[in-house]
């Protein structure tokens, strides 16, 4: 499987009712496939799946599931698999964030960031592979971040997760070099706009998306054309290349600047009101975009309210 996902691919996508998870659903809705769409809220599910028919989804099946319940997660992929005899893609992109210094956020928000992203990838990939190995083919793609290869200050559980879910990947890699028709994927977006960041816990934190903003739909873009084997390059945008770099060949530099960075470029000035977001349960912010606009105007913005005393 080494060329392009087949005419009617059945694919699984985690994630799929927001952001790059709708996004990816959307464009492979276009190509005529067979989606399996899996998030926690059932009326978000239910809009993307309709979206994704008049895409030109061959079908779209909804299965309401939290990835961080394991036994929840391996219903979902016997669903799939059942659905067309086979699964030719899997596509790992559930995802929250919460926001804050660690000993300032609640224990349960903390780990539920971690059993999301990275125990929801680890079950996906768990009962997905024995199929795919049975097969002989298919594909499995984690989404990261590029925070999973630096450290970000008041985003310790998103960042420990893409770190392990970064080294999830590469452990697949290594112990599925025996079927080359079977691969594993991973790919680092940098800034995104989708609305991971307002529906994100905090301890009264409000994140934005990092220069340079992408679109969700772009970078599902990128990550379709990986899955049809057309990308090998896992960093979505050159600037992640900057920060890797930085990080690892001038840490004293990077140490020193990441702090005021992530206040001028990824968060805003005026304090979000305390809570859970999204964290431990499903909110209403279910969009392919987060409506940030351009992450240019938002720098321009905290400039302004900063000289401006606070007012916009």
């Amino acid at each position: 499987m080494t060329g392009p996902l087949p005419d009617g691919a059945v694919v699984l996508v985690t994630g799929a009712s927001s952001g790059i998870g709708l996004g990816v659903s959307r464009r492979l809705a276009a190509r005529g496939a067979h989606l399996v769409l899996a998030a926690r809220d059932r009326a978000a599910l239910d809009r993307a799946a309709a979206d994704c028919v008049r895409a030109g989804a061959a079908s779209a099946m909804v299965v309401p599931t939290d990835v961080g319940d394991d036994e929840a997660v391996a219903r979902l992929v016997t669903t799939a698999a059942g659905r067309e005899g086979r699964i030719d893609a899997v596509v790992s992109a559930a995802g929250v964030a919460s926001y804050g210094r660690l000993e300032e956020q609640p224990a349960e928000v903390a780990r539920a960031v971690l059993r999301t992203n990275l125990l929801g990838g680890l079950s996906l990939a768990h009962h997905a592979l024995p199929v795919l190995r049975a097969q002989g083919r298919g594909r499995i793609l984690l989404v990261g971040s590029v925070l999973g290869h630096v450290a970000a200050p008041t985003m310790t559980p998103y960042v420990v997760s893409k770190w392990g879910l970064r080294g999830l990947a590469r452990q697949l890699q290594v112990e599925n070099r025996d079927l080359p028709d079977l691969h594993v994927d991973y790919v680092a977006p940098g800034g995104v706009d989708t609305p991971i960041y307002t529906s994100a816990a905090t301890t009264g934190v409000r994140g934005r998306p990092p220069l340079p903003v992408s679109s969700a739909d772009r970078a599902a873009e990128q990550i379709v054309a990986m899955l049809d084997g057309r990308r090998r390059a896992a960093q979505l945008t050159p600037v992640n290349h900057v920060l890797r770099f930085g990080f690892t060949a001038l840490p004293w530099v990077y140490d020193a600047l990441v702090a005021p960075a992530f206040r001028a470029v990824a968060a805003e000035r005026q304090p979000a009101p305390a809570g859970p977001g999204n964290a431990l349960e499903p909110v209403a912010e279910h969009a392919l975009d987060g409506g940030h606009g351009s992450g240019l105007q938002a720098v321009v913005r905290q400039v302004r309210r900063t000289l401006g005393g606070g007012v916009a």
